[in-house]
């Protein structure tokens, strides 16, 4: 019976919530990181500039959709700017922030996988940055398109010139959206309803969002795509019938763990 019910516990044991405290610090800790790296990619406005001279020459070299189609949809009233300037605004922290806490609470074998899938890309995300600063198209004169931000409001960035808070500069990739990407992968894997798959609606309307701003080219997107295909490829994805049989394991009451145990040895 012992040597039936030992490996049971060892799974349990396996989805364990890692601690919160270091959790907590490690994901801050590599926010902050982050952050800082940004920092030292500033100061290169005129090498960000002529690098998306070159996006944008590339994108219709190779007959990319033209971004000012998508903007062209938001210019139609005001109000339609100003919610894609909300949305760019208020959802990509707070979604992402509450995919990691609900896969922490409900499963949390997944966060691991989810926290190290992220990591990995917002760390590429950062040497991509240092060693290809890209301005926005909206702020190269090259795509014609509007500011709207800036416009229709609101806006999360200030003057480039001043800006000590952000760096403008670090187009590519957009973690706006291959953290959206993560979010809908993450949830269609963690979970089984049926209708999970519509989760793949908030990395849609992300991307109608960051290049209908103007804060991305098409580009950005599909780099950080292919970033968030290596990491995946390269950190396995938790066992789902595992998963789901440990957590049935630890729904049975220790008398039912033992009667099982107890059949699985007269086998």
């Amino acid at each position: 019976m012992n040597a039936r019910t030992e490996p049971a516990q060892a799974g349990s044991d396996a989805t364990a919530r890692p601690p919160l405290v270091r959790e907590l610090l490690l994901v801050a800790g590599l926010f902050l990181v982050y952050k800082f790296g940004r920092q030292l990619a500033t100061g290169h406005s005129g090498e960000a500039l002529r690098n998306a001279h070159r996006v944008w020459e590339f994108e219709r070299a190779v007959r990319l959709p033209g971004e000012e189609r998508v903007q062209s949809l938001l210019l139609h009233g005001d109000g339609l700017a100003h919610l894609a300037n909300t949305y760019y605004a208020t959802v990509h922290f707070p979604a992402t922030a509450a995919f990691l806490v609900w896969l922490y609470l409900r499963r949390p074998a997944h966060y691991v996988w989810a926290r190290r899938v992220l990591a990995t890309v917002t760390a590429a995300a950062l040497v991509l940055h240092l060693l290809f600063p890209l301005a926005p198209p909206r702020m190269s004169a090259t795509t014609g398109l509007v500011d709207t931000a800036r416009v229709y409001g609101p806006s999360v960035y200030g003057d480039p010139a001043t800006d000590s808070l952000s760096n403008q500069f670090a187009a590519m990739p957009s973690l706006h959206f291959g953290w959206a990407l993560m979010v809908a992968i993450g949830l269609i894997v963690a979970t089984r309803s049926r209708w999970r798959r519509l989760w793949l609606a908030h990395p849609l309307m992300t991307l109608l969002v960051i290049v209908g701003t103007a804060n991305h080219y098409w580009l950005d997107a599909i780099v950080a795509t292919a970033l968030l295909g290596l990491a995946l490829a390269v950190i396995p994805m938790p066992d789902r019938r595992a998963t789901t049989a440990r957590r049935a394991q630890g729904g049975l009451v220790p008398a039912q763990r033992d009667e099982q145990a107890l059949a699985g040895a007269g086998r």
